[in-house]
């Protein structure tokens, strides 16, 4: 058994820290995928909440696009700090490109999404679930080539 020692602030030393946690997951695939669930969980508590809020006062698009904005700024830190364990580069230049990223995806689902409504007649929460369930091998290239890439420039 291997043992792993962290210590913390405190001076305590303690055989299980956050990196044997997070060397417990394998790879940042593994934690990539744990991330896409979550953000799928979030977006999709968010958009249902959304739409039960305000019925059908509201366009289901804008729905999507407030729900989409608000996950992404609830998951950047897990992406940036577990899956792809970025440190020294800015925040916010890392944000920005995290960002990017999602517009291009909500570009895409904004596209989708009424297509899947308006044509084919699934309910929105089922568009959107398609459109979710197309977007992480895609956005996972991206974020590792691109937004998490070390020394990137924007």
């Amino acid at each position: 058994m291997v043992e792993v020692e962290s210590r913390s602030a405190g001076g305590d030393n303690s055989h299980f820290g956050w990196r044997a946690l997070l060397s417990a997951f394998g790879s940042h695939r593994i934690t990539y995928l744990m991330g896409s669930a979550m953000t799928a969980a979030v977006h999709c508590a968010l958009l249902g909440l959304g739409l039960l809020a305000a019925g059908d006062s509201v366009p289901y698009l804008f729905l999507v696009v407030v729900s989409h904005c608000v996950t992404v700024a609830i998951v950047y830190p897990w992406y940036r700090l577990v899956v792809f364990r970025v440190s020294g580069d800015s925040w916010l230049r890392g944000y920005t490109r995290f960002y990017a990223v999602g517009l291009s995806f909500l570009g895409t689902s904004a596209a989708g999404i009424p297509i899947l409504v308006e044509f084919a007649g699934l309910p929105i929460m089922v568009a959107q679930g398609v459109m979710i369930v197309l977007s992480p091998p895609l956005s996972y290239l991206v974020h590792r080539t691109w937004t998490f890439r070390h020394g990137g420039r924007l």
